[in-house]
């Protein structure tokens, strides 16, 4: 594995017999039980995988594969296959699809790095080896990361069914408490009042706009009246109904990632009753809003190097910040420290990501090569989803000519009918995300970069809130001891900042060339766990 203790593998020796038998594994990988069921992509993987190890002269010695979801922490048999690959020196190699198939993030693609073997991704038309150019490394490495991109991109289409619903005043989710879900005749799911439990959220409302009532007797009648939550089944708790009271959905509108939208659906209050709540929970003790407190840049982002709590700011003399450790864990002796010089700091450690526009340009274009590769792999899954739609589309054709001949009864076929027509609408929505997310590859690249050469202007200008975000993108492991702060790099940005360093170091002496291939290319550290984020420090 990639771990401090991990060694390197050194080349193997190579006899006559090796020469011309070289050792490979195959690694093959869908990402659903729900493609594992489909009984088509790891098959078709495999043999594609095999007939490419055939055609290059390699020996397949194992094959792994892993069917499990992306949001499952870790792969088994990726594991696996790692432990083989450090006990089988005489293995050279690893074959798999393309980049977002063997690697599921940056991590992974270290681990496999450190064993010093030959990466084949021929879908993608690909061949990394120790000794490939500096050139073709760097662009392997940008585009780990951006597959990673690539995936999250595919899952953000399948949420943006729900987001259209909310435009149209539908409310997308699992129906609250007073309202259940039904089909509407068009096909499309609704919410609607549920005769059981509507009244008893009508006169919650009513009751608490009186003044008379708590929070707690509310819950109490919420109780009486048989309210339950929908994951547990035990009676709602005083902070649902405090939810409940809250939520502007019982007025006829609703909130959906952050947007307010007018529903479609029956309010079951008023909404100057649901106003009248809103008014009583703001004056009544435990539901006052307080007063806005000053934004802290670095809240949450800095630990104490000592003892492991967090700095939390504090303001002296009603305008100077100081940040200090929060003590959690007794004093620890960490003196105050200046707001200013925390961010002179952190100003200096984003400058490592400075580069010129040469630089720019050379990687976009490296990445537009790379693109043609990504795209050519995109089109493959496209095709392979459009064998499948039509694959089904002739299972409906044949099954319906079995009911006119009366081979099958019609309840089979509509079951089978709908469940074939869903698969087909999931299957149109994944060519549509392959289609899009396709489309940006070239663009998110850019925008990385982009990020990274304008990082410390950009922060020099930005507010609290901004510099906070900004820092939580770029950076992680932030530590403060001594009046002395160190940060890691996130990835890609680690990556860049090597290159960008470097790059700046040799402009400063004078011995630039146009080659910029060998000032971007990747290095090897000389310990393996350091590689996975760049640490850096600032006195």
């Amino acid at each position: 594995m990639a771990g401090s203790n991990t060694k390197r593998r050194g080349k193997p020796p190579t006899s006559a017999g090796e020469a011309r038998t070289r050792q490979c594994v195959l690694y093959a990988r869908v990402s659903s039980k729900e493609q594992e069921k489909e009984g088509y992509s790891i098959p078709a993987q495999l043999r594609y995988l095999r007939h490419y190890a055939a055609a290059q002269g390699l020996h397949i010695v194992r094959e792994f594969v892993d069917i499990e979801t992306a949001k499952r922490a870790g792969r088994a048999n990726f594991k696996r296959m790692v432990s083989f690959l450090e006990l089988t020196r005489s293995c050279q190699a690893v074959i798999a699809e393309k980049t977002d198939r063997l690697y599921r993030n940056f991590k992974d693609y270290v681990t496999l790095d450190d064993l010093g073997i030959e990466i084949h991704l021929p879908m993608e038309n690909q061949v990394v080896t120790p000794e490939s150019g500096s050139s073709d490394k760097l662009v392997h490495r940008l585009m780990v990361v951006l597959a990673r991109h690539f995936l999250d991109n595919l899952s953000e289409e399948t949420r943006k069914g729900m987001c259209e619903k909310a435009t149209e005043g539908i409310w997308p989710s699992f129906a609250p408490v007073g309202y259940r879900n039904t089909l509407r005749e068009d096909g499309k799911r609704v919410i609607e009042p549920d005769p059981a439990t509507a009244p008893a959220v009508v006169r919650m409302f009513e009751a608490y706009a009186t003044g008379d009532y708590s929070i707690k007797d509310m819950a109490a009648l919420a109780a009486e009246a048989g309210l339950t939550s929908r994951r547990s089944g035990s009676p709602i708790r005083k902070s649902t109904v405090h939810k409940m009271l809250r939520n502007p959905i019982y007025a006829g509108s609703f909130e959906w990632k952050g947007v307010m939208y007018d529903g479609i659906h029956t309010p079951l209050v008023s909404r100057a009753i649901w106003e009248s709540v809103q008014r009583m929970l703001d004056d009544r003790p435990g539901g006052r809003r307080r007063r806005r407190r000053h934004e802290f840049a670095f809240t949450g982002l800095i630990r104490c190097r000592h003892c492991g709590c967090a700095l939390v700011g504090q303001i002296q003399k009603g305008r100077y910040v100081y940040y200090h450790c929060s003590g959690q864990k007794g004093n620890c002796g960490e003196p105050y420290a200046r707001e200013e010089a925390i961010q002179k700091q952190f100003e200096a450690i984003l400058g490592q990501l400075k580069f010129d526009e040469q630089a720019r340009q050379w990687v976009v274009e490296a990445l537009k090569r790379s693109h043609k590769s990504k795209k050519s792999c995109s089109d493959e899954e496209i095709r392979r989803l459009q064998e499948r739609y039509a694959k089904l589309e002739k299972r409906i054709e044949r099954m319906y000519e079995d009911k006119l001949d009366g081979r099958i009864d019609t309840s089979f076929f509509e079951r089978k009918h709908a469940e074939w027509r869903t698969e087909q609408n999931r299957i149109l929505a994944r060519v549509k995300a392959q289609q899009e997310a396709s489309r940006s590859y070239v663009e998110d690249g850019v925008l990385i970069l982009e990020l990274a050469k304008d990082a410390q202007r950009l922060f020099k200008t930005q507010t609290p809130q901004e510099k906070r975000r900004l820092l939580q993108c770029l950076l992680s492991n932030c530590e403060w001891g001594d009046g002395h702060m160190s940060a890691s790099f996130r990835q890609p940005f680690a990556m860049l900042a090597v290159a960008a360093t470097k790059h700046r170091r040799q402009k400063a002496a004078g011995g630039l060339s146009d080659d910029l291939s060998a000032i971007w290319r990747p290095q090897r550290d000389s310990n393996p766990c350091c590689r996975r984020e760049r640490a850096v420090s600032w006195t």
